[in-house]
């Protein structure tokens, strides 16, 4: 009888053990990823160096600029930018857009996600429209095609209508400095 007794203890120890290991296990490749160097705010793109997705949507009414077609970036450089009036980092970021407006070496467009037509008018209205096209996606499925995370999200697409950048969050004068504006020279300089 006291075999019987000793046996159930040391997989009761084990059982006890366990969460302690999967903790520690969990706890190693959370501080491998802290310590990677690895910039964790990146966030991946399986659509860098393929064909921007085929989007055509229709035009913000009340505007005078017609509505996005991916057919039109083909042998020009195009930032393309999601936003909406509803969203706070988009405000933020508006500045930063409106300001590479003044880059002759890009055509800024709009992809208008999940938003009012007033409210977007309002937004460019109070802030100033940078964009030489926007489209209106009131169901967010164009922006689904895009691989967005949620907005704002700007997408670099080269002279080959290829996306060659992927920015998420909103931009920053240190950010388009440090990481956009290489990208744009790259894309400027590239030829068809």
């Amino acid at each position: 009888m006291t075999m019987e007794t000793e046996k159930p203890a040391r997989p009761r120890k084990l059982f006890v053990l366990l969460p302690l290991l999967l903790f520690l296990a969990l706890a190693v490749v959370f501080l491998m990823q802290l310590l990677s160097g690895r910039d964790l705010s990146v966030v991946p793109s399986a659509l860098i160096g393929q064909a921007a997705p085929k989007t055509v949507l229709p035009p913000l009414e009340g505007i005078s600029l017609p509505g996005l077609d991916s057919a039109e970036f083909i042998g020009k450089v195009t930032l393309v930018n999601v936003w909406a009036s509803w969203c706070a980092p988009c405000r933020e970021e508006h500045p930063v857009i409106v300001g590479l407006s003044k880059d002759e070496r890009l055509t800024i467009v709009g992809l208008n996600y999940k938003d009012k037509p007033e409210n977007a008018r309002r937004f460019l209205g109070d802030l100033g429209n940078p964009y030489k096209a926007v489209g209106v996606d009131p169901n967010g499925r164009a922006a689904i095609d895009w691989g967005v995370y949620g907005i704002p999200e700007t997408f670099l697409v080269g002279k080959d209508g290829k996306i060659a950048f992927k920015h998420v969050g909103p931009m920053s004068p240190e950010t388009v400095a440090a990481t956009l504006m290489p990208e744009i020279e790259k894309a400027a300089a590239a030829s068809q």
